[in-house]
């Protein structure tokens, strides 16, 4: 009996096929966050992970990719990209530990606390009070130090004295500063949790540990103040200023071939400022026949002026959520399920949400809508509208509710739910911006100003893509990228400055701005591959799309157009080759 429970154990573990291996990776994925969640980046969760990501590719290395069937293929691409992409991220994290291990000599006190936490090692209070007791002094010795150093003129400096050794003390950059201050704070909300799982739990605890944990959390507490206000100079949140760090062209590089994308940064920017050119051609012909002439910037300011009267915003984004639906199902060009197109509803954004997000916005049931609020100042109130206004609207709200991302989040939790976790901007953002091209070229927009609209956002998209690779290859600065959204695009100057804040902070993939055009362009160009060559309807096309999940475009193609897959599969797409010759 047990020879065949054997049997049929191996058979079954034999059997496995690359989507039993993702679902069973996510689980494991998920449970080792949710462990680990305590601690942060500790050293032992970092080392942890890395055992579990380069065991996970070793069990796909067993199977046997030829005799896999060609969706199974793909998913063992998907799950093969993602485990090394994970690993490359988890080296960045490594290597941003030790750049901010100076500012935070605390975190393995700490750590150490927390990892015997998660292990369930016994604790001795007053070890563990002997261990948390110095950290007080020594957040602020540090911050003493830091003090010192930034109040310190030049002129003051001394030639270096030979026989001492030199202070170790280095100030952080703003960027560095800022992202310290959030590390601390991360590190201070660790220790709380901590603190209460023992605290009138544990015999004793309280009367060891609530002295060194009150004055190591007031200590961090002062320390993450510092960091942010006087080292990262951010006292007013309205007028804080724009701090991010440079990723670099072979790191840039390294994520656009892990997003299967074969182009170089140079390249990418060289497509955006052709897209956006277009678009400049194509904002002087809407001009004109508003006969403003070529002053496309005058047109589109007319067009700004055209937004609803306050109390109004939310029923007319409704409106244009039904006249969207209304339109894709008429000219048969998408399925749009009977509860997909009634079940979405709206959010009105407050002043401070605006503060980030000052645009429409999707959030998996909503469109998040932007508006004046009472409480705003008044230009901030006008420049909400402005923003805001209907021609502007029109192309929104398509792409957020239907056919782009409400549609889309529905087909993917209902077909190959699997696969979500592979998503990628440019399958994401390249949907919701290939409808807005999509519905270009049907004639969805029937006045000039409503073209404008469309075109002030297409525009945007290409901006996007300069200026955020500028950035991060260095040749463009944060007053620089505000300045180009403000005068070449169009943008008021709350709504540049919040977008660029998003850009460079680094909460998100320097290349996320990126996916709206560049997968716009790849389904566009895949769409000249299947459909203008008559291989499928417009409408088998879409929904083969969106049952396909949300994976990198290239592998979309690859699906379509039945291609032979191996093993080591590597980008090779040049999506944009027809249109790039002369």
């Amino acid at each position: 009996m047990r020879l065949l429970t054997f049997l049929f154990f191996a058979a079954t573990v034999a059997a496995q096929t690359p989507r039993d291996l993702i679902e069973q990776y996510t689980a494991d994925a998920s449970l080792l966050q949710r462990h680990w969640a305590i601690t942060g980046d500790s050293i032992k969760s970092m080392d942890r992970e890395q055992q579990m990501l380069q065991g996970w590719l070793a069990r796909l290395e067993k199977l046997e990719f030829p005799k896999l069937l060609p969706a199974e293929q793909i998913d063992f691409i998907l799950l093969r990209n993602d485990l090394e992409a994970s690993l490359m991220r988890l080296g960045d994290r490594r290597d941003e530990a030790q750049e901010f291990a100076p500012w935070l000599p605390f975190r393995p006190i700490i750590g150490g606390l927390t990892d015997q936490r998660v292990h369930g090692d016994p604790l001795n209070p007053e070890k563990a009070a002997t261990s948390l007791a110095p950290l007080a002094k020594t957040v602020s010795d540090l911050q003493s130090k830091l003090k010192t150093a930034k109040d310190k003129k030049p002129a003051e400096s001394k030639p270096a004295d030979p026989t001492k050794k030199p202070e170790a003390i280095v100030l952080p950059t703003a960027y560095q500063a800022l992202r310290a201050a959030e590390a601390t704070d991360g590190l201070r909300e660790s220790l709380k949790t901590w603190f209460s799982n023992y605290d009138g739990f544990l015999p004793d605890f309280s009367w060891w540990m609530k002295q060194p944990y009150q004055e190591a959390t007031k200590a961090l507490e002062d320390y993450a103040k510092f960091l942010r206000e006087e080292l990262a100079g951010i006292k007013n949140k309205d007028d804080a200023p724009l701090l991010g760090k440079t990723q670099g062209a072979s790191n840039l590089q390294d994520q656009l071939s892990h997003e299967f994308i074969p182009y170089t940064p140079d390249e990418l920017i060289q497509i955006a400022e052709r897209e956006f050119a277009w678009c400049e051609t194509e904002m002087k012909k809407a001009a004109q026949d508003m006969k403003l002439g070529d002053d496309w910037k005058k047109a589109l300011l007319r067009v700004k002026l055209q937004y609803v009267r306050p109390g109004e915003q939310e029923s007319f984004v409704r409106a244009e959520g039904k006249r969207a639906i209304d339109f894709v199902t008429k000219h048969d060009l998408v399925t749009v399920p009977a509860d997909c197109a009634e079940w979405w509803g709206t959010h009105m954004l407050g002043p401070q949400e605006q503060k980030q997000i000052p645009y429409a916005a999707y959030s998996g049931h909503d469109i998040l809508v932007a508006y004046a609020n009472e409480a705003m100042k008044h230009e901030d109130k006008m420049m909400s509208m402005r923003g805001n206004n209907r021609p502007f609207m029109r192309n929104v709200v398509p792409h957020e509710l239907i056919p782009g991302h409400h549609l889309q989040r529905y087909m993917a939790d209902r077909h190959r739910p699997y696969r979500q976790g592979f998503s990628t901007p440019f399958y994401v953002e390249g949907w919701a911006l290939y409808w807005e091209m999509r519905l270009w070229d049907l004639g969805y927009q029937t006045t000039p100003e409503d073209r404008i609209g469309a075109l002030f956002w297409r525009m945007h998209r290409c901006a996007r893509i300069i200026v955020t690779l500028k950035f991060h290859l260095g040749q463009m600065k944060p007053d620089e990228m505000v300045k180009f959204l403000v005068e070449r695009v169009g943008h008021e100057k709350f709504g540049a400055t919040s977008e660029v804040r998003r850009f460079i902070k680094g909460d998100y993939s320097p290349l996320y701005q990126c996916g709206y055009m560049l997968g716009g362009l790849q389904l566009i160009a895949l769409h000249q591959e299947v459909v203008a060559a008559g291989k499928m309807s417009e409408k088998q096309f879409h929904d083969a799309i969106l049952q396909l999940g949300p994976i990198p475009i290239e592998l979309v193609r690859a699906s379509l157009l039945k291609q032979p897959l191996s093993a080591d599969f590597k980008t090779t797409w040049k999506f944009d080759e027809k249109k790039a010759k002369p």
